[in-house]
This record gives C-alpha cells, structure tokens and sequence, in this order.
C-alpha cells in the first residue's frame, strides 16, 4: 500500500523495544536474586531508586535503556503514523525512519554493554536530527507548505 513502507521501521523497533524488556529481567532478576539483601516475597513498595542501589550498574543500564525506548521514540510512533496515513511514509521518510531505528538499536547496545555517555550522546544527538527531520516532513505534507 502507498505511503506503508514507514511502518516497517516502526514496527522493528517495537520489537526492538520488547526484546530489551527480555534482556531487561532476564538480567535483573537473577541479580535479584542474588542479592542478599532482596527478598522479592517480602518486597512491598519498592522504589526504582531504592532497587536501582541494590543492583550492579550492567543491570541497570538494561532498565535505563528500556525506560529511554519509552521516551523519545513515541515522537517516531506518531510521526510513522502520521506519514502512513497520510500516504507519505515511503522513499525519503522510511529510509530515515530506518536510520532513526538502527540509531536506536546501536545506542541501546552502546548503553547496555560500555555506556560511554559520549558515545551514547552523539548517537542521540543524530538520532534526534533524523527525527526531526521526519517531523519536517509531516509537517509540511499535514499543512501543505
């Protein structure tokens, strides 16, 4: 169909998304577990912050990155949506949808595995750039300038 071709990335990066919610708990509860001082029966009212204390840094960087795939690319969601209904989300608009998404998807390893914050934040930074981009151009297809 004309103008679907952007919801490929979209979708890809949904899965992104639920496979670092896998990756999430498959490290996070046997660091749980381990953890003398966590008794998951007994835990009532736990913060993030009074967890996060308890929990190697490479565990939470997996729930960091998985909190970062619920921020910004909402934005991307609507904007794929956006394209697609309107016909426009083919050539131009899906290839950078797809760069936005391998963006994503390199700065999630980056922050799971080294976390170079450097590293992390140019990979953002570009990442924002192909995003605005696409805003651009719905903008322009949605108020016809």
């Amino acid at each position: 169909m004309i103008g679907m071709d952007i919801l490929q990335p979209v979708v890809a990066l949904m899965i992104w998304t639920m496979i670092m919610w896998v990756w999430m708990y498959a490290t996070r509860i046997p660091a749980m577990q381990k953890h003398p001082d966590i008794d998951a029966n007994r835990l009532v009212g736990a913060t993030g912050a009074s967890l996060r204390a308890m929990l190697p840094d490479r565990v939470n960087w997996k729930a960091d990155n998985y909190n970062h795939l619920h921020e910004q690319p909402t934005v991307f969601y609507a904007v794929g949506i956006v394209l697609a209904i309107i016909g426009a989300g083919d050539g131009v608009p899906a290839l950078l949808a797809w760069i936005y998404t391998g963006l994503r998807v390199i700065h999630t390893i980056v922050q799971v595995t080294a976390n170079r914050v450097l590293v992390r934040f140019v990979l953002f930074a570009v990442s924002s750039a192909v995003l605005m981009a696409l805003i651009g151009i719905a903008a322009v297809r949605v108020f016809g300038g």
